[in-house]
């Protein structure tokens, strides 16, 4: 397993999905810590475990299954990831973010991104759903940008721009998808830091500082990727514990995966109001 991932190691993995299933995937969709349930509502599923595809990074962590769903959801072709891996688990960021470009060899011209999230507005609560319109690669801008390496032409240019991660039309539809629900959102900024150790309450109150409203361990590598490649993104984050501003409060991965479980049926709503409109 090299640094930097390859044309060949991502055409390998892809002729591995290719060969399994019988339909052409237009939506991708990653699926955070507890989040892994909406899956279950595929028709016409294929399962493939991730274990069984070259070259894919192995998630290690509760709360994902690692496995792809591939098949239909409000009438639309979809390629679930249900659990991700992580830059916290060791893999390098090219690793982290093949399930994006794999994607994109397949035909998905849309990626759904999903995470668990920890507030740091103090007008959320555990339970929320913030639809994302901007980022904070915190991890990227220390170093660990997904793009660094050589550049795959194939995908898109050395500087892709950034300006516009999430698809505001994309938003358009969420919002009005949350609407139709009768579902109570946020919108915000994501900031994504590299993990695994929680936030300290002095760094919460940096990242409130600079702007974020919540932050999480993933998700912004896979955005970029997914841009550079000219895929268009709506990303959900799902809102697991309180902001811890003033140290008072203990976080952990249980509570994570427990608010995971009121977030499901908010999510699902909202993706499948999505799709429906796409």
């Amino acid at each position: 397993m090299g640094k930097f991932i390859t044309m060949r190691e991502i055409d390998h993995a892809a002729e591995a999905i290719r060969a399994r299933i019988t339909i052409e995937p237009t939506v991708g969709m990653i699926l955070g810590s507890g989040l892994g349930d909406l899956a279950e509502s595929v028709e016409d599923a294929v399962i493939i475990p991730t274990s069984q595809l070259p070259h894919w990074p192995i998630s290690t962590v509760p709360g994902h299954k690692g496995r792809l769903v591939i098949g239909m959801l409000e009438g639309v072709r979809v390629l679930v990831l249900q659990g991700r891996s992580h830059f916290y688990e060791g893999y390098s960021m090219g690793h982290v973010t093949l399930p994006v470009r794999v994607m994109q060899r397949l035909g998905c011209e849309t990626l759904v991104v999903t995470n668990a999230a920890g507030a740091i507005n103090p007008d959320y609560v555990p339970g929320d759903l913030m639809l994302i319109h901007d980022h904070l690669n915190l991890i990227g801008m220390g170093g660990a940008n997904p793009l660094i390496g050589p550049n795959l032409e194939e995908f898109g240019p050395r500087f892709p721009d950034m300006s516009q991660p999430y698809d505001r039309a994309f938003l358009v539809m969420a919002r009005a998808a949350c609407e139709e629900a009768d579902m109570t959102y946020q919108e915000g900024v994501y900031a994504a830091l590299s993990g695994p150790s929680f936030e300290s309450p002095s760094e919460l109150r940096y990242l409130q500082v600079i702007g974020a409203d919540a932050v999480g361990m993933s998700t912004v590598p896979e955005v970029i990727v997914a841009r550079h490649g000219g895929m268009r993104v709506l990303g959900v984050s799902g809102i697991s514990n309180k902001a811890n501003l003033d140290g008072s409060t203990v976080t952990t991965h249980e509570e994570v995966l427990e608010a995971g479980e009121v977030l499901v049926p908010k999510l699902t709503a909202l993706i499948r109001g999505f799709l429906a409109k796409l």
